[in-house]
């Protein structure tokens, strides 16, 4: 699996706040946000229920990583989406390190991504 969720009961705005702040906690910062929903409605004018990609970095760990593997940054920052249902609830989903580092095949960059996977579990518990 390249992920992990969990469904909270925050309306969508107040889903999105309350992740970047537990992120924030856990040392990330949000890099980008990418409304989705709005992007898709002026390209292509397709309505969809609130949808945002948020790019969650760790500078500490991101420069360890990049002093590691060069190249990390093609597979950087991780991905945190959070996206509403159709029943109302809300779903943060985050991308799992540990499942897309491995595709550099490292040992030190793989201690890393155990290392972001860990902090984001814990943010992904801090919304229950």
């Amino acid at each position: 699996m390249y992920g992990f969720s969990v469904t909270v009961t925050d309306k969508f705005d107040d889903a999105i706040t309350r992740v970047t702040e537990e992120l924030q906690k856990e040392g990330f910062g949000v890099l980008t946000e990418i409304d989705v929903k709005a992007t898709l409605k002026k390209k292509l004018d397709i309505d969809k229920r609130p949808y945002t990609i948020l790019g969650a970095c760790n500078p500490g760990l991101a420069n360890q990583a990049i002093d590691a593997e060069p190249d990390i940054g093609l597979l950087l920052p991780c991905n945190v989406l959070v996206r509403e249902e159709e029943n109302g609830s809300v779903t943060v989903a985050f991308m799992d390190p540990a499942a897309v580092l491995q595709l550099v095949n490292r040992p030190e960059v793989e201690a890393l991504a155990g290392q972001v996977k860990e902090k984001l579990e814990r943010v992904r518990d801090a919304l229950k």
